[in-house]
Formats: C-alpha cells, sequence, structure tokens
C-alpha cells in the first residue's frame, strides 16, 4: 500500500474556514483529517502541500515513522501553521489505516478506557455570534438554558471584554451579572467553564477570579496569553478553582515547562495544532505522569470533533470534550455519521476509521471565503487581545 494523493478541501463555516485533509492510498482507500486554523487556512492549506512529496509513495500505514519524517526532514521544525497542517495528515493517516482493517480508529489507538464521553456546549450551541459577540445580559441566561434542555451538563461562556490588560470596576462588574446570570439559568449542578480567551494580564486574571469565584467556576480557561507558564502558575495557586490552559501551545516542550512549572490544573491540547492523535498521544502521556486531566480544545468542525471523540475514548485522562455543535446549520450537510449527543454524553463510536463520510459535492457548496477579520481596539483605539 502506498500513498497515491494528499489533498485539501476548504468549507467556508462563517468564522473560520475548515480545512480537510484527504490521503488516498494506491488501493483506493482514504483517509480524512481536518487542520483547521482561523485566518491561516490558505497558509495551511500550502504547507499540507509542501509536506506532500514527504508522503507520496510511502506506507501510510506507518503512521508514526511519517510523523517523524514530516516534522523532521525539513530544517524549520513546528510553528502552528506547519504543525496543523502535520496534524491534518496525521488524522487521515489514522482514519486511513483504521478503515483498511476495518476498525474503528480508538481501536488502534490502545481500545476504549471509557463508557461514555461527556460532552460540554457553548452560548448558542457555537453560534460565533452568540459565542464572541459582545457580551451582555440580554440573552445570555436563555442561551445557557437552552444548553441544559439540550441534556449538557456542563457548557462555556466567555463572559470578560476584550481590551485592557487590568479590568475596571465596571468590567469585573459585568462579568459578574453575566455569570450570575448563567447560574441562576441552570442551577447549581451545571458545571460552567469560563474562558478568559488570553484577554488579561495575571493581576487582572485573579481580579476576575475574586469577582466570580462565588458562582464556582468548573474551571479558568487561558486567563492569561500563553508563553509565560511561571506567571500562570501564579494565578493557579491563587485561585480557589482549577485553572486550564493549553489551546495555543504547539511543542511538546511547551507542554512540559507548564507541567513542570504547576501552571495548571487542566491540560487543553488541540488535537488540529499538536500533531493530531500522534502528537496529542504524547502530551497526554506527560499529564498522566503530572496527574493532570485532559478537556482537548475544538472550537472546529466536524472532523476535528469526531477524531477527539475516538482519541478520549483511547485516552483516559480525558474527562470531558468540548464541541461546536451549530456553528453553520448545513454542518451535518457536509460530513455524515456523527455521533449523536444524547444527555451530554456520546456513546463509544462505531464504523471504520473515524466513522464519517465527507460529501464533497456539499462541501463545494461552501467554498473558501476569507474569514471576517476582528479588530479588537482598546477604548484608546490601541490594539487589544481578541
Amino acid at each position: 500500500m502506498k500513498i497515491e494523493s494528499v489533498q485539501t478541501v476548504v468549507v467556508n463555516a462563517k468564522l473560520r474556514n475548515w480545512v480537510f485533509v484527504k490521503v488516498t492510498a494506491d488501493d483506493g482507500t482514504i483517509g480524512w483529517g481536518e487542520a483547521s486554523l482561523e485566518w491561516q487556512a490558505r497558509a495551511v492549506a500550502g504547507a499540507v502541500a509542501d509536506l506532500t512529496p514527504i508522503l507520496l509513495g510511502q506506507d501510510p500505514r506507518r503512521i508514526e515513522h511519517l510523523w517523524q519524517a514530516m516534522y523532521r526532514d525539513h530544517f524549520f521544525k513546528g510553528g502552528v501553521v506547519t504543525m496543523s497542517a502535520i496534524s491534518g495528515v496525521d488524522q487521515a493517516l489514522w482514519d486511513l489505516k483504521a478503515r483498511h482493517l476495518g476498525v474503528p480508529a480508538y481501536e488502534l489507538l490502545g481500545g476504549a478506557v471509557r463508557d461514555t464521553l461527556r460532552m460540554y456546549d457553548h452560548l448558542g450551541g457555537g453560534d460565533s455570534a452568540a459565542v464572541y459577540g459582545d457580551a451582555s445580559i440580554e440573552g445570555f441566561g436563555a442561551a445557557a438554558r437552552r444548553a441544559v434542555d439540550d441534556g449538557f451538563t456542563a457548557l462555556k461562556i466567555l463572559a470578560v471584554p476584550s481590551g485592557g490588560g487590568l479590568p475596571s470596576n465596571a468590567d469585573l462588574a459585568g462579568a459578574a451579572a453575566l455569570m450570575a446570570t448563567v447560574r441562576e439559568a441552570v442551577g447549581d449542578d451545571v458545571d460552567i467553564m469560563v474562558d478568559l480567551h488570553g484577554r488579561t494580564t495575571a493581576a487582572g486574571a485573579l481580579a476576575y477570579g475574586r469577582a466570580l469565584a462565588e458562582f464556582r467556576p468548573w474551571f479558568f480557561e487561558e486567563p492569561c496569553a500563553p508563553g509565560n507558564p511561571r506567571e500562570l502558575a501564579e494565578v493557579a495557586r491563587a485561585l480557589p478553582f482549577p485553572v486550564a490552559t493549553g489551546e495555543r501551545l504547539i511543542a511538546l516542550t511547551e507542554f512540559r515547562e507548564h507541567l513542570a512549572q504547576g501552571a495548571c490544573a487542566v491540560l487543553q491540547p488541540d488535537i488540529c495544532h499538536v500533531g493530531g492523535p500522534t502528537g496529542l498521544k504524547k502530551i497526554a502521556a506527560f499529564a498522566e505522569s503530572h496527574e493532570i486531566p485532559l478537556a482537548p480544545h475544538n472550537p472546529l468542525g466536524p472532523i476535528a470533533t469526531a477524531v477527539n471523540q475516538h482519541v478520549a475514548f483511547a485516552t483516559p485522562g480525558v474527562i470531558i470534550q468540548e464541541v461546536m455543535r451549530s456553528d453553520v446549520p448545513w454542518r451535518d450537510d457536509v460530513v455524515t455519521g456523527t455521533f449523536p449527543i444524547v444527555g451530554g454524553e456520546i456513546g463509544i463510536p462505531d464504523g471504520p476509521g473515524w466513522g464519517i463520510e465527507v460529501d464533497e459535492e456539499a462541501a463545494a457548496l461552501h467554498p473558501y471565503v476569507p474569514e471576517l477579520q476582528i479588530t479588537t481596539r482598546n477604548r484608546d483605539g490601541s490594539v487589544a487581545d481578541w
């Protein structure tokens, strides 16, 4: 068996372009992966094309060998664009091999370690206007209640405004009001995660933590911008609830440093940026050695969701999985066979590979469109983190 072609299929999904990767073997077996990266879809597609000469003519079943070749054959290693491309190819190779053998992918990844997987929702089910729009009390409670009515027992909110490293009293009061509204809407038994999106300094994160502590966040996600694990560790030690991070960490060494510093209680690697299942399993082993659980990051498309679900069923440290289920209304037209979420959980996946199929004709109805540019500014006009 040899790799005959490596292709990308880019699908516009409003805020994001999904970058699907299709690997085809000479016997006709195919595998699908996802390498989506906001605002850099064309760069990732180009990176996949740059990796293709390494792959053509190779045995697709030698997954670790090909991962090493993609990562090490070129002199400059890593970077989010290259690692996203490697991630998409790696996912496709696991899918292809599992389809070739006629087994679900989680069986190749070690077999099931659990019977069900808990999923968590976003406001509006992942609609970008609800998740990333201007925070306002109006609609927050109703959107959160809809998630609970749909069976979810956990949801994530972005309750902290962008702009400024230190929150004003009005910022703190506004975030507390939003959190109070959501807590009142969903009750005490629903776990609420608060995403700070790396918008604040360590001092700002602590201020928000004190303001929101009474509403019992399940964890604070990315309270500081990535790149300074010592600062994040100070926040993690000072807050009375867990800190999570990892969605913008790429290299294995970055995760190693965060674990060594005690910078978080939960790791959130993104399978579309850390090297696919091959990379994520290595991170999971690191985390297990530190007794740190995983809540993998996944605001992306349906292939990434299926991949995360299979990996979670084969990885003991995963405690919950993120899903964007309503980002675009035609999501299930493009990718079929996705796993139904019942009572906020899914059962063990079925079918060979990832268990999903891509309708390329449906995908072609939503060709690449440049993502909406988000220009986040402070009150004085200076640039702020999104």
